[in-house]
């Protein structure tokens, strides 16, 4: 018995990094699941690895009204029914606050906060026809507190977590709870856009995260998984933070 089993479950920038690991946990326990994500080959390669009767690919630009009408009929004609969505899809720039140009900054609230928005909006009306379900959204814990060097980021995180709890309040009443999870430093390629070796961002995480090092995000999945599953069924409206104690307080150096 797998803690998924018969549901089927939306997930979005599901090609790689945390949204790929979350794709291959919930088939393994259980779940059929649509891949959104604007990386075609990458996501078709991951549906075909995960098999047709367990997944499938959507081209998903998550700024796109017509791209969520479009992945609402696909997932309900594939799988019969959507009862989760996980808004996992982002993107991260990397600017001073006052040297952000105004399209730079838009273009992070557009994937970040509209596009969560978006899927809201489009996927909770079909998963209150499946009898109820869940939603996750993907904010940070820059949504929690501030950072320097990713102002529009932070911003936009911010407003993940108001709509999170909004749409808590709204949709409970349609069986639909809808929590967040907050990840810190996490090792994916959207964390790391420049390829950095690893082996030289070591140390900072060793002297700014209590547990040593940047997290996984096969480890952000089972967060995301956990709330997915009934485990989690008297929660909602809330923000869960998975940061190896980065955000914690002050430690001696």
């Amino acid at each position: 018995m797998g803690k998924l089993d018969g549901r089927v479950v939306l997930i979005t920038g599901a090609a790689r990094g945390q949204g790929e690991q979350e794709a291959r946990l919930f088939v393994a326990e259980g779940a059929k699941v649509l891949l959104g994500d604007v990386l075609d080959g990458p996501g078709e390669a991951l549906a075909k690895e995960l098999g047709e009767d367990r997944a499938a690919y959507v081209h998903l630009d998550v700024t796109s009204e017509d791209d969520w009408a479009a992945a609402g009929v696909a997932v309900t004609e594939r799988f019969g029914k959507v009862d989760g969505l996980v808004n996992n899809a982002g993107v991260l720039r990397f600017n001073a606050l006052l040297a952000t140009p105004l399209d730079e900054f838009l273009a992070v609230v557009s994937v970040n906060q509209t596009g969560c928005f978006l899927g809201i909006r489009a996927i909770a009306p079909k998963i209150a026809e499946a009898g109820g379900g869940t939603i996750v959204n993907t904010a940070s814990c820059t949504g929690v507190t501030g950072m320097a060097g990713v102002g529009a980021y932070a911003a936009s995180k911010h407003a993940v977590l108001g709509l999170t709890r909004v749409a808590a309040l709204e949709l409970a009443a349609r069986n639909i709870r809808v929590n967040a999870v907050c990840p810190g430093a996490i090792d994916t390629a959207m964390s790391n856009p420049e390829g950095v070796d690893p082996a030289a961002t070591a140390e900072l995480y060793r002297r700014s995260v209590p547990l040593g090092r940047a997290g996984r995000p096969e480890e952000v999945a089972a967060l995301v998984l956990f709330l997915t599953a009934g485990d989690s069924a008297y929660i909602t409206g809330q923000p869960f933070v998975i940061d190896g104690g980065w955000l914690a307080g002050v430690s001696p150096s």
